[in-house]
């Protein structure tokens, strides 16, 4: 005659092969693999925060979307986090207003570039062009032109790249600095086209 203790471990183990697979707290799994929080993926690849790889971020920017500049609003992923975070950051410091927008920007640039009417990573990071490499303090006592946006420090190859995707007539014939300036003016064309 099965004792106590055998016929509760007997249903325990008839239990387990019945039923979706759980985890130490009891929740149950779509595949069986539980993560460190106590919830599974639908691949049943553990995450720490329980959620799909890469889900997180993006839900981040999403969220961050309201309340941006339009251009930045219909750029990547990580130019939106990157401007609001930078933005968020500067508002505490200075307080909202132009001067956050501007610490924004800035972040935006070393990792961004305006092409149309829209922010693209840049293939290298770093400052976009003169303004964008002095100090702080030395922005606010000798301020220089900026290149709104636009990577005056790409190679010339790049520049011509980015006129030619603008469709910037006589891109081949132009110095840099005219790139760079026909660029800026395609740029404010699209961004103020996308806007209507």
């Amino acid at each position: 005659m099965p004792t106590k203790s055998t016929t509760r471990s007997a249903t325990r183990s008839a239990a387990r092969s019945t039923t979706r697979p759980t985890t130490q707290s009891g929740m149950a799994t779509q595949s069986g693999k539980a993560t460190p929080s106590g919830k599974a993926t639908q691949s049943g690849k553990a995450t720490p925060s329980g959620k799909a790889p890469g889900s997180t971020k993006t839900a981040q920017a999403q969220n961050m979307r309201v309340g941006v500049p339009s251009t930045i609003a219909r750029s990547d992923d990580k130019a939106v986090r990157t401007w609001k975070k930078a933005h968020d950051s500067a508002v505490g410091t200075y307080g909202e207003g132009q001067r956050a927008h501007r610490a924004a920007y800035a972040a935006l640039k070393h990792t961004h570039e305006k092409i149309g009417d829209r922010w693209r990573p840049k293939a290298a990071g770093g400052a976009s062009d003169a303004q964008a490499k002095q100090s702080t303090s030395a922005k606010l006592r000798q301020p220089k032109p900026t290149a709104e946006g636009v990577n005056a420090h790409a190679p010339l190859t790049r520049l011509r790249e980015m006129a030619r995707e603008l469709d910037i007539p006589g891109r081949s014939r132009m110095a840099k600095d005219e790139l760079v300036t026909a660029i800026k003016k395609a740029n404010r064309r699209a961004t103020a086209a996308a806007r209507k």
